[in-house]
């Protein structure tokens, strides 16, 4: 699960390279580091079809019956101490941390698409994530846990990954409560070399020519850009080892 990247290229740049026309918030600084529940630049279809640049929040709703099993362990804690409350409230306010990848995009037993991701993995959801960089903690080589950073080449040249988005109303944290806010994640598929050695599981869909990009944000249907859920085998680089930041590239 990837849950670090950084996009170390300016926004002028990344909008230039992908034609969005619009950038909703054209004054933020290269990010050396993004994590869950940080805000991030992406870029989707606006009004008009004309493609806009804007921030988001990394982590997509999480599904509900995790929620709801959430909820029902907390209301059990309640009943232990003689407290009454609304239920329908409680699961309401339950925190989500939100999802930050999505992986499961097909039902293992139906085939069809995932009941809580299909809603979003058509053309008005779909989206492109820029990164210069990203990592996988090491679970599988020497087992370190230390942050493995991954780029397209030792200069990190900007690539994508293939997201998807949706407005979003809920309690990320208790201290803040409800928020309504436009949140964001992207697919991950099954790990290939050199990302396989440190991290068998799994590794961020990514997509790196033109024509990837305007097909993820065309109005093709999930059918017929599905393919793209697929590994990126023998193109990345390890470009650093344990670092909690990738900052090399800045311009």
């Amino acid at each position: 699960m990837c849950n670090l990247y950084s996009i170390m290229k300016g926004r002028a740049s990344i909008a230039a390279i992908v034609h969005a026309l619009t950038d909703r918030n054209d004054n933020q600084p290269p990010q050396s580091g993004v994590w869950p529940d940080y805000d991030a630049p992406v870029v989707l279809k606006g009004e008009g079809g004309q493609r806009e640049m804007r921030n988001m929040r990394w982590g997509m709703p999480s599904p509900k019956n995790l929620m709801l099993e959430a909820a029902e362990k907390r209301a059990d804690g309640l009943r232990a101490k003689g407290t009454e409350f609304d239920f329908a409230e409680l699961l309401r306010m339950e925190p989500d941390k939100g999802v930050t990848n999505v992986r499961n995009t097909t039902s293992v037993k139906t085939g069809r698409l995932n009941t809580h991701w299909g809603r979003w993995l058509g053309p008005d959801n779909r989206c492109l994530v820029p990164f210069t960089s990203f990592a996988e903690p090491d679970q599988d080589h020497e087992r370190s846990r230390k942050n493995i950073w991954f780029a397209l080449g030792e200069e990190r040249p900007l690539a994508f990954f293939a997201g998807v988005w949706t407005p979003h109303a809920c309690v990320r944290k208790v201290k803040t409560g409800w928020e309504e806010f436009d949140a964001f994640g992207f697919l991950t598929t099954e790990s290939a070399e050199p990302v396989k050695t440190y991290h068998a599981k799994a590794m961020p869909v990514i997509l790196t020519r033109a024509e990837e990009w305007d097909l993820w944000l065309s109005d093709a249907s999930w059918e017929e850009v599905a393919h793209l859920q697929r590994p990126l085998p023998d193109t990345l680089k390890v470009v650093a080892v344990g670092a909690k930041s990738d900052e090399l590239m800045s311009a």
